[in-house]
């Protein structure tokens, strides 16, 4: 499909200097929960897009309703995190990575806290380039997905800030919105070092 020159080289500049990142790994994170997540990029006709998903409402779930990336919890079963990023984008979404694209690098670790107990959650980004269109079949934990272009994100004027509190801890923190959909927290820290690569 044909592209803009700008979006061309952005696309090229993220595979180019992926390939020589070197990400932050916490190195005590095989001690800890993990989890892994799918920065999915496609290009659609003069314009590349990142896929993030609408996390359904539920009960107990401290990320309910937040927009995210397809992933999840490493099982005992998965030998990477890149397979479990793999594996969960498929349950979540229907995309099956290994056929639909590859992945071209991985973004820098991420502390979060888990569902539950006290212990850190060590979370993994994976960027992928589909080279093939995909349809998108949410399961239960997705509310809905959605492509968000990557130049809506590289406008300055699009970024805003938000009120967010708990107890009596209030803090003032950057976010987008887009088409209604706030996207804030460990999803912007990953699209900001994403875009930090161009």
């Amino acid at each position: 499909m044909k592209r803009s020159s700008e979006e061309a080289l952005a696309l090229q500049q993220i595979i180019t200097r992926l390939d020589g990142f070197k990400p932050r790994q916490r190195w005590w994170r095989r001690w800890v929960k993990r989890s892994a997540v799918a920065l999915i990029l496609r290009e659609l006709d003069d314009h590349i897009e990142v896929l993030m998903i609408k996390r359904a409402d539920r009960e107990g779930d401290p990320w309910s309703g937040h927009m995210a990336f397809p992933g999840g919890r490493m099982d005992r079963q998965d030998v990477t995190g890149l397979r479990t990023a793999i594996r969960e984008t498929e349950e979540e979404t229907g995309i099956y990575l290994d056929k639909a694209g590859h992945c071209i690098g991985r973004l820098s670790d991420i502390v979060s806290r888990p569902h539950s107990g006290r212990q850190p959650m060590v979370v993994t980004p994976y960027v992928f380039r589909l080279h093939t269109a995909v349809s998108i079949e949410p399961n239960h934990e997705v509310a809905e997905a959605v492509w968000v272009p990557l130049r809506f994100l590289m406008a300055s004027g699009n970024r805003e800030t938000m009120e967010w509190g708990r107890g009596k801890l209030h803090l003032v923190l950057p976010c987008y919105f887009y088409e209604k959909r706030r996207i804030w927290g460990m999803s912007l820290k990953m699209l900001d070092e994403l875009l930090g690569l161009i």
